[in-house]
Formats: structure tokens, C-alpha cells, sequence
């Protein structure tokens, strides 16, 4: 389980560092390969499965590469995507 997913309130609501780390998801980009310049949420779903098999990058990238994943594989990109739009980048 990732960082993000081990932190809410008492209400279940996340809390406020868990939101601003969705709301950093939403906004960063892929800082190197193919996909350089995209959208974590924008990666092909074949490429992020490539890198669970063959394992997520150290650091705060792996971990926001397998949030990615565990949203793509139970079809929430739409959350991410809502964040992106309801929270731009200042």
C-alpha cells in the first residue's frame, strides 16, 4: 500500500497532506523515456503494467507509479483526472 493510502482523518476523509498528494499526482509529469512529458494519469495502461512487473522506480516516482497503477487497474483515472481540473496547477 502506498503512502497516500494510510492516511485519513477519523471521519474517513483524507487528510490534508493525503490531499495535496493527489492533487501533486494529478499534476506531475513523466521526467524521463518514451512517455517523457506525460501525465502519470495520461501513461498507457500496458506501460504502467510493464512497470509493475518489472518493478517501480525508488523514490517518490515509484510510489506515485504504483498509485497509478492500483487506479488504472480498478478504473479510477477519473479521480485523478477531476483533481487535475478542480485543483490546476498554480
Amino acid at each position: 500500500m502506498s503512502a497516500i493510502g494510510k492516511q485519513t482523518t477519523d471521519n474517513g476523509q483524507p487528510s490534508m497532506d493525503q490531499q495535496k498528494q493527489l492533487i501533486k499526482l494529478a499534476h506531475t509529469k513523466m521526467p524521463f523515456g518514451k512517455y517523457e512529458g506525460r501525465y502519470l494519469i495520461d501513461l498507457p495502461e500496458y506501460y504502467v503494467v510493464w512497470y509493475h512487473n518489472k518493478g517501480f522506480p525508488k523514490g517518490e516516482l515509484g510510489q506515485q507509479l504504483q498509485l497509478i497503477y492500483e487506479l488504472k487497474l480498478n478504473g479510477l483515472e477519473h479521480l485523478i483526472r477531476t483533481i487535475k481540473i478542480k485543483f490546476p496547477k498554480p
